[in-house]
């Protein structure tokens, strides 16, 4: 992929949806260019899926499986400051036991040890390496492991200047990224080049320039990770495909790159959250550079959102796309975000209270990628009613796993 595609941002929400299910309840938005008012809304039941029924038409919205719409339930409720665009209405669902989150398929999930895989560069699907086997499937300390061995050491930093390698048959798992051992194939399919991060515009003449070995893919020229060491290799978990090797199968056809980036980031921030109980992160560069901060509210969403010139007619929403002119409803995280670069007094009253404070686990990816995360949330901002777009002079964003 030349360019990344994505999603067009629409303007005037025709219908919002988001149920929690833990609370086994609901948040219906219908703006007011679609019905004038709550009489105009009729919400009911159907087969694994919910019936909006509005003046322009029936929207037919599927629900994941095991979660079904209490018929009768649906209630007008206040709509507060946006009550001259919007209608809102409070809705109560049912949740099957059964039905709890679906596996993850998240590659720090699915790696194993003794089991063969192929690495595919997530742009182009070119196989980088092929039939790796690796004897052990390690994770890594956690991300800032190094700044507390001070608290829990005795004696000085037995670590100190020491990185934590692969041997030739490990994959060591880190929190965005994979580390292994180079083969005889990386000279086929990768090229690596030294490039200056960080400090080359600092103020402070006297902190060097610090130097990264970017590994690129040979067919695409993009960038995979680094090479930390002379044998060793960084992936990003953004930039590659991670498949079993099944016999001669080719590999399948790339994802879209924005759905997988947000696929893939909010499989991690909810494995992150889980292990480590935090709800707070800072997406940094590899300079160490805040860069954007999340805020996790929730994970037990589902989601919908349905742009006014797409309710109308007769029609079922169910493509796989989640920020697309018709999304099925689907599981998704909700976050609070704001960019580092905002100039807005408020925006920098946060990030300087997240330094101060040092909250937010570091979450490091390459600078593009982190631009590509924060295009991905504003896209879903955009997508939101007016009245759901921000909260705390925070921005809200979902990002569907």
């Amino acid at each position: 992929m030349s360019d990344l595609e994505m999603p067009a941002k629409t303007h005037g929400v025709g219908v919002f949806l988001e149920l929690r299910k833990r609370l086994q309840s609901g948040l219906l938005i219908v703006g007011k260019d679609v019905a004038r008012s709550p009489a105009d809304v009729v919400v009911t039941s159907g087969d694994s899926s919910l019936h909006v029924q509005t003046p322009g038409g029936k929207l037919s919205l599927t629900l994941p499986a095991g979660v079904t719409f209490e018929q009768g339930s649906c209630i007008p409720t206040p709509a507060g400051e946006s009550c001259g665009e919007e209608l809102h209405f409070r809705l109560r669902i049912s949740v099957s036991r059964s039905t709890d989150e679906e596996a993850s398929d998240s590659v720090m999930e699915t790696l194993q040890a003794k089991e063969s895989y192929c690495f595919h560069c997530q742009h182009c699907m070119t196989r980088l390496l092929e039939d790796r086997v690796f004897k052990r499937v390690l994770p890594l300390p956690n991300g800032n492991w190094n700044a507390i061995v001070d608290d829990w050491c005795c004696h000085p930093d037995p670590f100190a200047n020491k990185k934590l390698l692969p041997r030739a048959e490990d994959c060591l798992l880190g929190d965005t990224f994979l580390l292994l051992a180079r083969d005889g194939s990386c000279e086929l399919t990768l090229t690596e080049e030294v490039s200056p991060v960080g400090s080359e515009d600092s103020q402070d003449p006297k902190k060097p320039c610090r130097r990264l070995a970017l590994v690129s893919c040979k067919s695409c020229s993009s960038v995979l990770g680094e090479a930390v060491a002379p044998e060793t290799l960084k992936l990003y978990i953004t930039q590659v495909v991670v498949e079993p090797t099944v016999g001669d199968r080719k590999a399948e056809a790339s994802l879209n790159r924005y759905l997988f980036l947000e696929r893939t980031i909010a499989a991690r921030l909810l494995g992150l959250s889980n292990s480590l109980s935090t709800f707070h992160f800072s997406v940094q560069t590899p300079d160490g550079k805040a860069f954007l901060l999340l805020w996790l509210l929730n994970s037990d969403s589902i989601t919908a959102s349905v742009p006014q010139t797409c309710v109308g007619g007769e029609r079922s929403i169910s493509s796989p796309a989640l920020h697309s002119p018709s999304p099925r409803a689907a599981r998704a995280l909700k976050l609070l975000y704001t960019a580092c670069s905002h100039t807005g007094t408020q925006q920098r009253d946060i990030v300087t209270s997240w330094e101060v404070n040092a909250i937010g686990h570091p979450v490091v990816l390459p600078l593009k990628v982190c631009e590509e995360l924060l295009q991905v949330m504003d896209d879903s901002n955009t997508t939101l009613p007016a009245s759901m777009r921000c909260m705390r002079s925070y921005e809200v964003a979902y990002l569907r796993l």
